[in-house]
């Protein structure tokens, strides 16, 4: 996978500019501008602020195809899911059952 290209897919799905990005994830232009210019790939850290940024996670930003997001969504969902009390797993349950009548 091209870490900056997809940094860019997702940025331009946002209709960000590099500046809205470096802004939102918390970075300064200069770190981003020094990523592209010298081609090098974000440190662990700094993929996590864009990740942030971005409002996902580092699970998503690595999906390369539906399939991949499907996994990560229903592992999403069952962390959340397991973290409810009993009574809330039922009314989720409950709910989930009227919304797919």
């Amino acid at each position: 996978m091209d870490i900056l290209k997809r940094i860019d897919e997702l940025r331009n799905k946002k209709g960000w500019t590099m500046y809205k990005l470096a802004e939102e994830c918390m970075l300064t232009q200069s770190t981003l501008a020094n990523m592209y210019a010298r081609n090098t790939l974000p440190s662990l850290t700094t993929l996590i602020s864009i990740c942030n940024g971005l409002g996902i996670t580092p699970s998503e930003f690595f999906c390369e195809n539906d399939k991949d997001m499907k996994l990560v969504y229903d592992e999403k969902f069952l962390v959340l899911y397991n973290k409810l009390t009993k009574k809330e797993k039922d009314a989720v349950l409950s709910l989930m059952e009227n919304l797919t009548k």
